[in-house]
């Protein structure tokens, strides 16, 4: 079976987000930037099950400008076999990236098609949804372990009771939670084997997908800053307070 990961490019989970001055959005001119976390353990994810023999190929994808290509790499020095680069360098929103995802998988017919829950740039928490619905294939969001069966998947995924298994036919769209898996750090000599890998990169317009972008951002501004804390003399003045002045009991 083959396996086949969307990633992300991203501001490093480490790096200050500064907004730019005149509100467009932030500054990522000299900015380290990395393969989204959740992204990271698809990736780890895919390469387990090859390990494991349950999958014979690990395809990596992304959609993006020339600089793409990096995360790619670091995908490719994890684990994965070979990349696709839809090359783009206009913003390519949730909606698109679906539709770019789906011509990929027609081409390659996968299995399973694993993404991360969302991205830390815009948390949107749509793409691996609107593929599924594309697709027209069984979806498992936000999972925590993954365990593949004869013709069908078992996915236990989080939610807000606890947690909550499911048994989805394959091929299916699964996205990953934070407690799927560790990724590992790559090592000096897979990441000089990932120079070797292939990397198949076409302009997002080959793929006969519209990458305009359909939403409009108005304006960016940075969260205010929190006041300094006050420092209450007992039990008593904290209940007051809470209570009269910032009115939450």
């Amino acid at each position: 079976m083959k396996v086949l990961v969307g990633i992300k490019r991203t501001i490093d989970a480490n790096v200050k987000v500064r907004v730019k001055a005149d509100g467009t959005g932030v500054e990522t001119a000299n900015v380290k930037m990395t393969i989204n976390p959740f992204c990271e353990i698809a990736v780890e994810e895919a390469v387990r099950m090859k390990e494991a023999a349950v999958a014979e190929e690990v395809v990596v994808v992304t959609a993006g400008p020339e600089e793409a290509r990096q995360t790619l790499m670091t995908a490719l020095a994890i684990g994965a076999d070979r990349a696709v680069h839809v090359v783009a360098e206009q913003d390519i929103q949730p909606l698109a990236v679906a539709k770019v995802l789906k011509a990929v998988v027609e081409q390659e017919s996968p299995g399973l098609v694993i993404l991360g829950k969302q991205a830390i740039d815009d948390d949107s928490n749509q793409t691996g949804q609107m593929l599924a619905a594309l697709l027209g294939w069984p979806q498992a969001t936000f999972a925590s372990k993954i365990t593949l069966g004869d013709g069908e998947a078992e996915v236990t995924r989080e939610i807000d009771g606890g947690l909550e298994t499911l048994t989805i036919k394959i091929p299916a769209v699964v996205t990953t939670d934070l407690r799927l898996n560790e990724p590992r750090y790559a090592s000096l000599p897979n990441i000089m084997k990932a120079k070797k890998k292939p990397i198949d990169a076409k302009a997002v317009e080959e793929w006969g997908v519209d990458a305009s972008p359909r939403l409009e951002i108005l304006n960016v501004t940075a969260p205010p800053k929190r006041e300094a804390g006050v420092i209450v003399e007992n039990v008593a003045e904290l209940v007051d307070k809470l209570q009269n002045e910032a009115k939450v009991l």
